[in-house]
């Protein structure tokens, strides 16, 4: 019997158990801190060993495979043990595609994948028998135990690609490529491309990549590094032979002579960067022969992403948006660019060595006023205390959106777009953005 060893008692983790179990793999779960409790039932309903607060190493070495958990990184000094020992390494993604035929559609990018994912399945699921995992909802191995869905959008993170060793989807997306996490690739970027890149590696001439031909890194990588995939770039610029492009308010689709254009006024998403991941969930599902139709339809009803310039409430003609999944400087880019009035912003959190640079345009042009809300905020009130009338710092929510709602104006928009990890005050960015929405409407 082989033995299975997976590292974190997650959502992934215990996913994988489960499909490891089912599938005659001898299965024992480690998690260096507390597994929750909803997860502990799962492992002891189905009689799955586990441990947690701890690593038995001399176990944990006698594996045959170890899936780890994505947010364990390489440099912990068991893993290089576990790869020291020859043990084969992988993440979820790895092992759950080994155990089904359906046909996936791998989405991966700095940022826009949860939008691009969760838009792409919105459209599919019309017509097709598709379920949504990766970084979204329950586990993908969990999925393809309990589901057996004919087709998988994956929302996958460059952790997640990583350990892949055979993974191959059949369309691959990269939505664009900024600097993000870059603590965890020593600090060099071009580590961070090539793990993003690595979705393509497997892929043959017989598969699809499709990825946003304005975004100079993913452009020069490709020169200089070409993959085997039939590529299908997007542009909002320039007119594009296969694939999608812009022009006149209308997306304009072609792969094999076989063109569909879609008007963009109506999509309820807005700002440039949600047109590009319009773009690419339609080229998918053109791809994948979902009727022109039902893809307007599918862009038009579909209400977007929580946490993602989520519109919360208007009081007194103040409207309050909560994109607190804006956890670096790239994705706040696109919320501050996308704001069309006088904009109150809420900004901060763990900087993961940001450099708001690209930012000032927009301060100067939009921002009335900057909360800072974070353990420290040194960093911020030197970078941007220049260029705003008002700057104030604080360690609370209900206090920053208090803040916010004195100083603004009938007109104007609130906006917590963070530019950082949410780490210091708060358990994740689904909690910060929570917690917004409730300061909003308490007030």
């Amino acid at each position: 019997m082989k033995k299975l060893v997976i590292l974190g008692g997650g959502e992934s983790g215990v996913g994988t158990a489960l499909l490891g179990k089912e599938k005659g793999y001898d299965v024992f779960v480690s998690d260096k801190g507390k597994i929750k409790e909803i997860y502990k039932e799962v492992l002891i309903n189905n009689e799955i060993e586990w441990e947690d607060e701890n690593h038995s190493e001399e176990k944990i070495l006698n594996a045959d495979v170890v899936m780890k958990s994505p947010g364990i990184p390489d440099k912990v000094p068991l893993v290089k043990q576990i790869r020291d020992k020859g043990i084969l390494v992988v993440s979820e993604i790895e092992f759950a595609s080994k155990f089904t035929q359906a046909s996936i559609v791998g989405i991966t990018g700095s940022n826009g994948k949860t939008t691009t994912a969760s838009l792409t399945h919105h459209i599919l699921k019309q017509v097709l028998n598709v379920g949504l995992a990766g970084n979204i909802g329950d586990s993908f191995a969990k999925q393809v135990l309990e589901e057996g869905y004919d087709n998988y959008v994956l929302e996958i993170s460059s952790f997640q690609l990583d350990d892949i060793v055979d993974f191959k989807p059949h369309i691959a997306v990269i939505t664009n490529i900024t600097p993000d996490h870059l603590d965890r690739y020593d600090y060099q970027f071009e580590k961070y491309i090539a793990s993003k890149f690595r979705i393509a590696m497997n892929q043959t001439k017989a598969d699809y990549l499709i990825y946003d031909a304005d975004d100079e890194v993913i452009v020069e990588h490709l020169k200089k590094h070409p993959v085997q995939s039939t590529l299908l770039p997007f542009s909002l610029t320039k007119q594009i032979e296969n694939g999608a492009y812009l022009k006149d308010d209308n997306i304009n689709i072609t792969i094999n002579n076989n063109q569909i254009i879609m008007p963009t006024t109506n999509i309820k998403l807005e700002g440039k960067h949600n047109t590009k991941n319009a773009m690419a969930a339609s080229t998918v599902s053109h791809l994948l022969k979902i009727r022109k139709q039902t893809i307007r339809e599918s862009l038009e009803n579909f209400q977007g992403v929580e946490h993602r310039l989520e519109h919360v409430l208007k009081i007194n003609k103040v409207q309050y948006i909560n994109d607190s999944k804006a956890t670096n400087v790239n994705a706040t880019y696109y919320a501050l660019e996308s704001m069309d009035a006088p904009t109150v912003w809420i900004v901060g959190g763990e900087d993961k060595g940001n450099n708001y640079e690209e930012l000032f345009p927009f301060v100067n042009e939009k921002v009335k006023a900057i909360i800072c809300l974070g353990a420290d905020n040194e960093k911020l009130m030197q970078t941007f205390g220049g260029m705003v009338d008002v700057i104030v710092e604080t360690q609370f929510m209900s206090e920053a959106v208090k803040i916010a709602y004195k100083i603004s104006e009938a007109g104007d928009n609130v906006l917590l777009s963070p530019a950082c990890a949410s780490f210091d005050l708060f358990q994740n960015y689904e909690d910060r953005g929570r917690q917004f929405k409730s300061a909003v409407r308490n007030l």
